[in-house]
Parts: C-alpha cells; sequence; structure tokens
C-alpha cells in the first residue's frame, strides 16, 4: 500500500471498538498514515436548524484531531468522544506522526461504514465485534460481519475479549 494510506476506524466508544483502536494502532498504523475515525450515529437526532442536516445524507466533513478533542464542536455533531480514545489517538498521532481524522455519518452503520469505504475512499477498514452469540447475531444482525461480506476494501475484525 501506498505511503499515505488512508486507514480507517469504526468507533462508536464502546470497549470494543476501543479494543479495536487500540490493535490498529499498535499494528496497522505506520508514520504519513491517515488514521479516519468513522463514527455513524442514529438518524434524525438534531434540533431544528441544526447543521447536521446538511450533512445527514453525505457524512460530515473530514474533522481534525484538533477539533474533535473539543467537546463543544463535537457536540453539533452529536457525538461525545471519550476521554481513552481521545489519548489514544493523541498519543499515536504524536508518536507515529500520522494525521488523525473523524468523519461522522448519520444512519443504519452497516450501511454507512461500507459507505465511508468508498467516499472517503478508504485503504482498509478496522472494525471491533462484541462477540454476540449466534442466535443474537442471527436476531440482531453483525454490522462486522456485513462489512466483511458488502465492504470494498480489506476489512479486518478485532474480536473483544470480556
Amino acid at each position: 500500500m501506498a505511503a499515505d494510506r488512508r486507514v480507517g476506524i469504526a468507533v462508536d466508544f464502546s470497549p470494543s471498538s476501543k479494543n479495536a483502536l487500540k490493535w490498529a494502532v499498535d499494528n496497522v498504523i505506520r508514520k504519513g498514515d491517515h488514521l479516519i475515525l468513522v463514527a455513524v450515529r442514529p438518524e434524525g437526532h438534531y434540533d431544528e436548524g441544526d447543521q447536521i442536516q446538511l450533512w445527514e445524507a453525505t457524512g460530515s466533513p473530514l474533522i481534525p484531531l484538533s477539533e474533535f478533542c473539543d467537546p463543544i464542536i463535537m457536540k453539533r455533531y452529536g457525538v461525545k468522544p471519550d476521554p481513552e480514545t481521545l489519548d489514544i489517538v493523541t498519543t499515536a498521532a504524536r508518536q507515529t506522526q500520522i494525521e488523525v481524522l473523524m468523519k461522522i455519518y448519520w444512519g443504519d452503520p452497516r450501511e454507512k461504514l461500507c459507505e465511508a469505504i468508498d467516499t472517503i475512499p478508504l485503504s482498509c477498514i478496522i472494525v471491533g465485534n462484541r462477540g454476540l452469540g449466534t442466535l443474537k447475531r442471527a436476531i440482531m444482525g453483525s454490522v462486522s460481519n456485513y462489512v466483511v461480506n458488502n465492504g470494498s476494501c480489506p476489512v479486518t475484525v478485532v474480536k473483544h475479549h470480556v
């Protein structure tokens, strides 16, 4: 892959997505990469006249690390990154000399992650796995399984060990 790889990480700030983020930083990310956190929020959670309406169909613009560390800016997007995630990406940006960005979509995570692969575009994407059993996965559906089967780039699923 080229030196300007765009490595996507699906984040929802859950333990499994933080585990995937840590794994990516330790095993995939290298100097010169663009680490793009892809967050997907439920549809329709915004105030009248909010900027989110502008980006609902296409997702937010790419948000630089300095802005998504600012809680006031992130509140406008309806996202609240947790301190641990911010610490992981801030440390990685400083130590590995990478550019960290965030892109936020609104809608079904399965579809929006596949959309992100093509529209950003991503060289690869890393997703966490909540470790649902066979029955729950069949009933609820698995985001990681959907992205593996429908994504147009290499997909790595990082299992969450309890």
